[in-house]
């Protein structure tokens, strides 16, 4: 008999396809150990079924459009910070794409968008970003700089997609169907992995620039208006990433 050692070595080598197998050939064991760890890797089987499901119901706006050879999901992240760009995703993903945990993406962490990301990439028929700079959202105020980033990221799409599944807006200015879904990062796989690429591209490059002014914590706020990084304009002043349009709040500019 194997001992609680190996079941359990066993137990966490085995993949999620081949659970059902390993519980069949330890149903019959009563020790206590063995049943923990049956009753964890049924819960985790559940667990996956549940996700699948979910997918199904993410892909429910693809299937909709399914004539449309290409199906692009456009979202943004950072229309919020005081400092930092707008970043826009655009994602095409395969018609039978079911990447399991594509969420919208402030319902992940930050390890679980990384990991998403690599995935989509690898998997994305096309995946783009177009960004709006501080100076750009200044000038034309932050609803128009979003638009230009999300028409700067369609722009470089090949193939040109067939319809836009938008995050909740319609885009001024673009020749294509368009369909605006409110919450549509947690409506459609599509819009959810462009908030994913979004997301983790603007994080990675808010990281970047902390290391040129560590004293505004931005590998940590992401340029988002937390009570250290307001201390801290208050103390050093704005940076040339600094949105001045949004900072007047503060009597800075």
């Amino acid at each position: 008999m194997k001992s609680l050692a190996q079941i359990k070595a066993e137990y966490q080598s085995t993949g999620m396809e081949e659970l059902a197998e390993w519980i069949a050939q330890n149903e019959e064991d009563e020790r206590t150990g063995v049943r923990r760890l049956i009753e964890s890797a049924r819960k985790r089987m559940t667990a996956l079924e549940k996700e699948k499901q979910r997918i199904e119901t993410l892909r429910m706006y693809e299937e909709q459009y399914s004539d449309c050879d290409y199906i692009c999901g456009i979202d943004e992240v950072g229309r919020g910070p005081l400092a930092g760009p707008v970043v826009a995703g655009a994602v095409i993903l395969p018609k039978d794409c079911r990447i399991l945990y594509i969420n919208d993406s402030k319902q992940l962490s930050e390890k679980k968008r990384e990991e998403l990301y690599d995935i989509i990439m690898e998997q994305a028929v096309c995946c783009c970003v177009g960004y709006a700079t501080p100076e750009t959202i200044d000038e034309i105020n932050i609803l128009q700089a979003t638009y230009q980033a999300m028409r700067e990221a369609i722009s470089k799409l090949t193939p040109q997609p067939d319809i836009l599944l938008n995050d909740a807006v319609t885009i001024p200015n673009v020749h294509i169907r368009q369909v605006p879904i409110i919450k549509g990062d947690a409506k459609s796989i599509s819009i959810g992995a462009a908030s994913i690429i979004a997301k983790v591209t603007r994080d990675r490059l808010m990281v970047e620039y902390d290391k040129l002014y560590p004293e505004y914590g931005f590998a940590d706020n992401k340029g988002y208006g937390s009570q250290s990084h307001i201390e801290a304009l208050k103390k050093y002043g704005p940076t040339a990433i600094h949105r001045r349009s949004f900072i007047k709040n503060f009597g800075l500019s």
